[in-house]
């Protein structure tokens, strides 16, 4: 199954008109809570100028970039998670996504009904949060209570969960989300089947008004401030505005940027975050015409490699070439690069890295 980021956050933080801006989906945007009831699914192109440099060396005449799988998740409120607002539905959409993306109302908007008068993104953050922590101590309470007796009776690895449930409830009781915690493997094993919210990697994304965006506004500060503490990714721009260029032709694009004082696309550099906060990289292939990026998880081997272009690929794997995509530029083909030793061929073990433009060898 693909890696999705979940887009969480308080209603009427602009949730869904950030998927819309990434995916184009058309999702329903209302200035009212709850417009959000069932999961928004789609697709966001993940930006990498290296695509089209690689694309144009190989004269190929079509470009795939890789892609991003986004939820718009409906919003939750305090009490969520005990049910309030249709919270323990909302939340089990959470407990199906990979990793976070976080809404957070910066902006003042007398036609967006806020849950409360005044816009305060740290309380905001804290009472999304807060319900995050509750659930996964729920969650902890409920995995106690089943395996305390053996853990009682000389269970040994019993024993050795409840102990880190112990120092995990701990954790939570003190209000610090698992993503804090400094966890082994093991450990994060043995707590992967309870699907923890608070587990999951996290960016914060400030959804600002167009006249915070020139400057260090103190609501952007406040959730830089969070992010930081927590150790979590941040990204900020005006969600609207950016819906509203992702709408326009390429040449008006640079025009519309400069006439609001914006350097670069947020929803580029969002997207960008996204991908690295799930922790993929990319590799291309430039076979039949078509330059494609492909995302891939760090650490993943040729076979899982080829596994993702098409299951024949990895049933059948045999090697792979593989050129670095710098060194792919430098001579312009596959060819040439293999007349001047550039390519390596690599068995099924190689571990994939980032850039890596790859031929593979099936039977």
């Amino acid at each position: 199954m693909a890696l999705q980021i979940g887009i969480i956050g308080l209603p009427n933080s602009g949730k869904s008109t950030i998927f819309n801006a990434l995916t184009r989906a058309g999702a329903q945007v209302a200035g009212y809570p709850f417009s959000t009831v069932d999961p928004n699914y789609g697709v966001a192109a993940v930006p990498d100028d290296r695509l089209e440099r690689v694309a144009s060396a190989a004269g190929c005449s079509k470009v795939v970039p890789a892609d991003l799988r986004l939820v718009d998740i409906a919003g939750l409120v305090e009490g969520a998670h005990h049910g309030e607002g249709l919270g323990n539905q909302f939340l089990a959409h959470i407990r199906e996504v990979d990793a976070l993306a976080h809404a957070v109302r910066c902006f003042s908007s007398p036609d967006v009904a806020h849950v409360r008068a005044e816009i305060d993104p740290e309380l905001d953050i804290a009472v999304v949060n807060t319900e995050l922590i509750l659930a996964d101590l729920a969650a902890v309470e409920r995995r106690k209570e089943r395996i305390s007796k053996a853990a009682k009776t000389g269970d040994r690895e019993k024993a050795l969960e409840l102990a880190l449930l112990d120092s995990v409830e701990g954790e939570l009781d003190r209000g610090r989300p698992l993503r804090a915690m400094s966890l082994s493997p093991q450990e994060s094993e043995i707590l992967a089947g309870l699907f923890l919210l608070t587990a999951k990697p996290v960016i914060y994304v400030a959804n600002l008004g167009e006249e915070q965006l020139a400057s260090d506004d103190p609501l952007l500060l406040a959730v830089r401030d969070v992010a930081a503490a927590e150790g979590a990714g941040l990204a900020a721009f005006n969600a609207k505005l950016e819906a509203e260029i992702e709408e326009l032709e390429p040449g008006e694009v640079a025009e519309f940027l400069e006439a609001y004082g914006i350097e670069s696309l947020g929803l580029e550099e969002f997207s960008s975050r996204c991908y690295s906060l799930l922790g993929l990289i990319t590799f291309f292939t430039t076979e039949s015409g078509e330059c494609r990026a492909w995302p891939l998880r760090e650490g993943s081997n040729a076979v899982q490699a080829a596994g993702k272009i098409h299951t024949d690929m990895e049933q059948g794997f045999i090697r792979a070439e593989v050129v670095a995509w710098d060194m792919f530029l430098e001579h312009g083909s596959f060819h040439a690069a293999r007349d001047r030793g550039a390519v390596r061929v690599e068995g099924r073990d190689y571990v994939v890295q980032d850039g890596d433009v790859i031929l593979f060898r099936f039977s």
